[in-house]
């Protein structure tokens, strides 16, 4: 909205006719992307289970609240600061028109597109590579292969700061695994400490090292095997529920943007976006357990905002169309006009993951990294993919319609 504000000052009208416009020009794009979301989330609701079904209520009430507050709340504040005198354009955003110097992004789509084949190819070829050396295609986590359960009992009670930056590493290089999950028992000096699955050697080592560094009582240090929490059947169900998610997508952006192109456009660059993610998980080994699940989730229900916002432009801008300019300077200009909201939405969405994983425990941790990569991977496909791919087809139809002729 604030980004199409600034636009409509840049074109030299009135403080007041901009805000109209950029909250009218705005709604359609804000209405299709989050109802898009908002599909995926009431699909993965109906055919999801377990930590799935929890997530797209999550997801389904951030969306409807997010969606109040920007185009009522916000309206209500900003017409209020009109209203009481601040009509100067500089507190509104003012731009110069010099500033929307056309990008050519389609000039450069080869580029784009190898980039984005090789990151997929990369994961694809690690995934062989783990496995032939026998440490599993993915890092699966407790969630999804079960493991060793060992509560300690120690002199003092420890924060979980306390924990991560002290026992954590020492449990790491006793037990060789990388992904410990720390539960405290709140009020007392008793913790929970999840592994992978540990033999009696390593199980001695671990005691040992917790009574001799931290002073734990080792007769009250109590192990057991768990299983894993996320069956086949869980992440089957969550499979199937983002398959049918992304048809359902598909099928609504097809019917409002009366053309399959972008609707094809749009679950390809999803698509991408999820493989490289993907990749990345393959690749920097990180554990894949639940927030595995809420990553990809997220990236699936997130990352096609922006795409839905150039596709929204592009069809504003093929209505007056000027007979001489080529369809690929409609499409550079309708991205580079829809840039800097691509940038700012993704810029946000960004920093705050980022405060996450600079601050968080290692799970938030795990979650907060994948999340930002799939941020910075969303904010790309949307600019650099989604506009070419739509731009490639329409161009094949046309020729085949000249050839017919």
């Amino acid at each position: 909205i604030f980004a199409r504000v600034r636009e409509e000052l840049a074109e030299g009208k009135s403080v007041k006719t901009s805000l109209n416009a950029g909250f009218q020009k705005a709604l359609s794009a804000i209405l299709d992307g989050n109802i898009t979301t908002l599909i995926a989330a009431f699909v993965l609701q109906w055919l999801g289970s377990g930590t799935v079904k929890g997530f797209a209520q999550t997801l389904a009430m951030g969306i409807v609240v997010s969606m109040f507050t920007a185009l009522v709340i916000t309206r209500i504040i900003i017409y209020s600061f009109y209203a009481v005198g601040i009509r100067d354009k500089k507190f509104y955003g003012h731009a110069k028109k010099a500033e929307q110097t056309t990008v050519n992004f389609l000039g450069k789509r080869r580029l784009f597109f190898g980039i984005s084949v090789l990151l997929i190819v990369v994961g694809f070829v690690f995934m062989g590579v783990n496995g032939a050396q026998g440490k599993g295609v993915m890092n699966y986590s407790l969630e999804f292969k079960g493991g060793t359960s060992t509560s300690v009992t120690f002199d003092k009670e420890y924060t979980l700061e306390e924990i991560d930056q002290k026992i954590v590493p020492v449990i790491e290089d006793v037990t060789g695994d990388n992904n410990v999950q720390v539960q405290k028992v709140e009020g007392t000096s008793q913790v929970i400490f999840k592994t992978q699955t540990l033999d009696l050697d390593k199980r001695e080592a671990f005691n040992t090292a917790m009574s001799s560094q931290f002073q734990a009582d080792e007769d009250k240090i109590a192990t057991e095997n768990i299983s894993a929490t996320v069956s086949s059947e869980m992440r089957q169900d969550a499979i199937v529920a983002v398959i049918v998610a992304t048809i359902c997508m598909l099928l609504y952006i097809w019917f409002r943007f009366k053309d399959i192109r972008f609707a094809t456009s749009a679950v390809i660059a999803l698509l991408h976006d999820v493989l490289v993610v993907l990749a990345f998980y393959v690749v920097a080994r990180v554990s894949v357990g639940n927030t595995f699940i809420a990553c990809m989730l997220t990236i699936v229900g997130y990352s096609i905002n922006a795409t839905i916002v150039i596709f929204d432009r592009i069809r504003e801008e093929l209505r007056t169309k000027k007979k001489n300019e080529g369809m690929d300077q409609l499409v550079n200009r309708c991205i580079t006009r829809t840039l800097t909201r691509s940038i700012y939405t993704s810029l946000t969405t960004f920093v705050m993951v980022l405060v996450l994983f600079i601050m968080g425990v290692s799970s938030i941790k795990e979650f907060a990294l994948p999340l930002m990569v799939g941020i910075i991977c969303g904010a790309y496909s949307s600019v650099c993919i989604t506009g070419a791919l739509w731009y490639i087809m329409k161009n094949r139809e046309g020729r085949k319609a000249e050839t017919a002729k």
